[in-house]
């Protein structure tokens, strides 16, 4: 007998065949040139637009883009130069950190593997998602507050956390789309679903899908900037 399909699991199917035919090619939004130079960029898009991120690497990366230029930049001058990205003594601390970690623990390659990854300074879950999923292509659900927004409208998940979100999504998709589609449905959110200003009838998967409460809140009127894509650590 075959098994029955819940109507969660064929809304979750529509949602990223929707997803696919709206971003069928989804670029990392970070600029990076390699395994390390993405690290530092997700580590600087905690609390900060991936524009800003994209302004500041350049700069940043033109002095050091390796863990041993990076050490000997020394973590003051990292924290002058990143302070645009906010969060600077914090994130400074973390690059220098994790840096030194690197050369003396890893002959200078960044580790792979979620605890490798986790357990440098400045690294939570997030951030080494991102890594294995963008760095070295495993597959890895990345969910922030914006996915767990957008997860919670669609009623694809009820967690109260990012990390319960985690795992309902990836019950709901195959692992072979995990890595596109964490991309594809924070893209759809900038497009069409944003935190604040949100039109449901502007929102494709929010008209069709959207929960209750959802539906009866067309919105508020307050603006915001949007944060990075990464904004959670």
């Amino acid at each position: 007998m075959a098994k029955r399909i819940s109507q969660k699991q064929l809304k979750a199917d529509d949602i990223r065949q929707m997803l696919e035919e709206l971003y069928p090619e989804v670029p990392i939004p970070l600029h990076h040139k390699d395994i390390y130079t993405l690290l530092i960029a997700v580590l600087l898009s905690a609390q900060c637009t991936d524009e800003r991120v994209n302004q500041i690497t350049p700069v940043l990366f033109a002095k050091a883009d390796n863990p041993a230029d990076m050490v000997k930049l020394g973590e003051d001058v990292i924290k002058e130069i990143i302070k645009p990205c906010g969060l600077s003594p914090m994130k400074s601390k973390g690059i220098y950190g994790l840096s030194k970690i690197i050369i003396e623990k890893y002959d200078g390659k960044v580790p792979f593997g979620f605890e490798a990854l986790e357990a440098l300074p400045g690294v939570g879950h997030k951030t080494a998602s991102v890594v294995m999923s963008q760095g070295f292509g495993v597959p890895a659900f990345p969910v922030d507050t914006h996915i767990h927004r957008l997860a919670q409208r669609w009623g694809l998940s009820s967690g109260k956390s990012v990390e319960q979100t985690e795992k309902d999504l990836k019950k709901l998709f195959p692992e072979s789309s995990w890595n596109k589609l964490h991309l594809q449905i924070i893209y759809y959110g900038r497009q069409y679903c944003k935190a604040r200003q949100h039109e449901v009838e502007s929102c494709p998967i929010c008209r069709k899908y959207g929960v209750k409460k959802v539906l009866e809140n067309k919105g508020t009127k307050k603006t915001g900037q949007t944060k990075s894509i990464h904004s959670s650590k």
